[in-house]
């Protein structure tokens, strides 16, 4: 459960520029979360187990 001041949501408290602020933030850490798992299947042959690196020496 959310934290709540009084009888209301905490959201409803924010100013806007706080709002926006916590809107780029999140779009920005999904984005960084989007390109780690684009660089973690890249290169990768279609359903078909990952290959391990240790096992290619």
């Amino acid at each position: 459960m959310t934290k709540r001041i009084g009888n209301k949501h905490e959201a409803q408290h924010r100013g806007k520029d706080e709002r926006l602020d916590i809107r780029r933030t999140n779009i920005a850490r999904e984005a960084v979360k989007q390109a780690t798992a684009r660089a973690k299947y890249r290169n990768q042959v279609r359903n078909q187990p990952p290959m391990s690196l240790s096992a290619a020496a």
